[in-house]
């Protein structure tokens, strides 16, 4: 079978090796039929910052069909459609045992500490397989993780009803952020980005109001309106800076985009204006209520995908996206032809 595997940092090659055998008990094998590219694997590719294992079959956000159950598997039987949980977490550690997964003190991710979905098949352990509706188009499917990231950061800012919010970058993480605040949240929803055809992308599909991180433009939005909610998903220190100067008094600043640099911040900005920073870290429990929103999402999903490629086409789509050269948020990688996924 067809595997992207990462080697090194900026090594990343379509090769052919052994379709995997019967599954481990625990274990699931899975035909994938969708996947997508994460800023996270184009992080990981560009820096190398988390190769623990050479070669390792990239990619956490996938969806695929199960072919086979090892033992111990009571509720997962072949046939069944699922979408993958990118966390591996150990099970044992305080966090774990608290039930919080995703700050587990040795948290590793699939692409990563195991073979991941740039593959024609996988084997995960089966409590890292999510149940989706069967009729659900493999595409939408495959975006399940990334909306739970979104949907679990909104949550972190706990927002007062009817309030504003301005997310800064409208990438995967915040345009699905806006999708998603437009059908769970009753205040107005501000976007900014420097690519523009993306963030009028957002705008049409989220019906998101576009602004520049200056008070000008917000205000030209709000009016008198104090905006106390904002979420960062670019990573870009200069942005984060904005949007803690941009903040009123009381205001939270969720931190859900990878960070490249490290902030010179003035503690008192935060403490005298009572500024909250609060980092917004892959996702809790969220994964299966977000693969539940799909169905009702699917036509504004599909409106978002950038573009759709073979396995084959990954390098070539690394290569793009770390140019910047996209008007849509996610690329999606299709493992079988359609007729065949559903």
């Amino acid at each position: 079978m067809k595997a992207a595997r990462l080697y090194a940092a900026g090594d990343l090659r379509v090769e052919d090796v052994p379709a995997p055998g019967d599954p481990e008990p625990g274990w699931v094998r899975l035909k994938v039929v969708a996947a997508g590219i994460c800023g996270s694997d184009l992080h990981n590719f560009r820096t190398g910052q988390w190769i623990s294992r050479s070669p390792s079959t990239a990619g956490h956000e996938f969806a695929g069909v199960v072919t086979a159950v090892g033992a111990g598997v009571p509720d997962l039987a072949p046939g069944d459609t699922v979408v993958a949980d990118s966390r591996f977490w150990c099970g044992a550690c305080a966090n774990c045992r608290a039930g919080r997964h995703n700050v587990c003190e040795t948290l590793g991710f699939v692409g990563e500490v195991c073979d991941g979905g740039f593959a024609e098949q996988a084997v995960l352990l089966a409590r890292l397989l999510v149940r989706h509706d069967p009729a659900l188009d493999p595409r939408v499917a495959a975006m399940a993780e990334p909306l739970a990231v979104a949907l679990h950061a909104i949550r972190r800012l706990n927002m007062v009803k009817a309030e504003p919010i301005l997310l800064a970058g409208c990438g995967p993480i915040g345009g699905f952020a806006a999708l998603l605040l437009s059908r769970l949240h009753d205040g107005p929803v501000l976007v900014a980005d420097r690519n523009l055809a993306r963030a009028a992308l957002v705008v049409e599909v989220a019906g998101a109001h576009p602004v520049a991180l200056d008070k000008v433009s917000i205000a030209a939005v709000l009016g008198e309106r104090p905006l106390r909610h904002a979420l960062d998903a670019t990573g870009s220190v200069p942005a984060i800076m904005a949007l803690v100067e941009l903040l009123a008094g009381g205001g939270t600043l969720g931190l859900v985009g990878i960070a490249h640099g490290r902030l010179d911040l003035d503690p008192n900005l935060l403490v005298e204006r009572e500024i909250s920073l609060v980092g917004c870290h892959v996702y809790a429990d969220e994964l299966a209520e977000a693969a539940g929103l799909l169905p009702t999402l699917q036509p504004q999903l599909l409106q978002l995908i950038d573009e759709e490629i073979g396995i084959d086409g990954i390098p070539a789509a690394y290569a793009r996206l770390l140019a910047g050269k996209s008007t849509g948020l996610k690329t999606i990688i299709r493992m079988v032809p359609a007729e065949a996924a559903r």
